[in-house]
């Protein structure tokens, strides 16, 4: 968007609130100042409709929530162009729950989501770079392609057990060259937009460096986490969910524990943690200490996936590559 069309639209911005229910064909709209609703086609020309719809007046807030592939398109096409707020479904679940909402229709969803973003007075989401979609895109196939061999790796295994037929086996063994090949052809991919970007290129370079941090894991932090090295260490643990949530009530206390987040890059780091506490000596010591103190192994290596994510949030920030502390 041009620098003179972005004041325009702040110039012109109200504090109005729209809710958009997304769904894979339709787009159900609420305007919250005059209760006007409408029902656009979940395609380029619905939202070119939605557009002229909402007019001139921008609101302060297009509020709509995660729907997989479903809402793709209308933060592709009017990002930029419309403040647009992505929320997590569980919460905005949770705000219908609590105004006592029991009905369910796209039209009232979409009025609740223009609710909830006046009552809680929700901020517009920056607009996503388009190779940063992309990049996120390749590495969310990739790690589908993963899941899907080890589902035909315990299928054959699972064939042999039983005596399957030879052919059964044989086609098994073609899906899964095929997947190989595919997977390759992704990597290719994200390795080239990493190289294409000299920031992406220098943060991988950065995240590499630490013990337990390798290819696969580093993009799919540039994928999932863009801000990473522009964030303080809460903000970044509770992005990737690995923030302990406190629970407690009058006398009682209950054992805190890590939900939300960006739940791809939180298993991502799993495996990490794991070789960090045996290969990092900074984090095997860490750990070593934790178990030592009684802490649950799993527990521990929480606490390592934790740390992992803010050294690295650190070191990029800090611009500089990994290095073993004193001992």
């Amino acid at each position: 968007m041009a620098l003179h069309d972005k004041h325009r639209m702040e110039a012109k911005r109200t504090d109005d609130s729209i809710g958009i229910d997304i769904s894979k064909d339709r787009l159900a709209a609420f305007r919250l100042s005059d209760g006007a609703e409408r029902t656009f086609a979940n395609s380029s020309a619905g939202l070119r409709a939605l557009r002229r719809w909402i007019g001139r007046r921008m609101p302060a807030r297009v509020v709509f929530e995660a729907t997989g592939p479903y809402h793709r398109r209308l933060e592709r096409e009017l990002g930029g162009r419309l403040p647009l707020i992505k929320v997590n479904p569980c919460q905005a679940r949770h705000f219908a729950r609590a105004r006592g909402a029991r009905a369910k229709t796209d039209p009232l969803d979409a009025r609740m989501l223009a609710q909830m973003g006046a009552a809680l007075k929700l901020q517009p989401d920056p607009p996503e770079p388009q190779d940063q979609r992309e990049l996120r895109a390749l590495a969310e196939a990739r790690r589908a392609l993963v899941a899907e061999r080890t589902r035909l790796k315990n299928r054959r295994h699972a064939q042999m057990q039983d005596r399957a037929p030879g052919l059964i086996l044989r086609q098994i063994d073609a899906m899964l060259r095929l997947v190989a090949r595919q997977i390759a052809e992704l990597e290719q991919a994200i390795a080239a937009r990493i190289r294409a970007c000299p920031r992406r290129a220098r943060a991988e370079a950065i995240l590499r460096s630490i013990p337990g941090i390798g290819p696969t894991v580093s993009a799919l932090i540039l994928a999932h986490l863009p801000q990473i090295g522009r964030l303080e260490r809460r903000q970044v643990a509770a992005l990737a969910g690995l923030a302990p949530m406190t629970r407690q009530s009058g006398r009682w206390r209950g054992r805190a524990r890590i939900a939300g987040g960006r739940k791809a890059l939180r298993d991502a780091l799993y495996m990490p943690a794991v070789v960090a506490s045996r290969a990092n000596p900074d984090l095997a010591r860490k750990y070593a200490a934790m178990v030592a103190a009684g802490k649950p192994p799993k527990l521990a290596l929480a606490c390592l996936m934790r740390k992992l994510i803010e050294l690295a949030n650190a070191l990029v920030k800090a611009d500089r590559k990994w290095l073993p502390e004193a001992p």
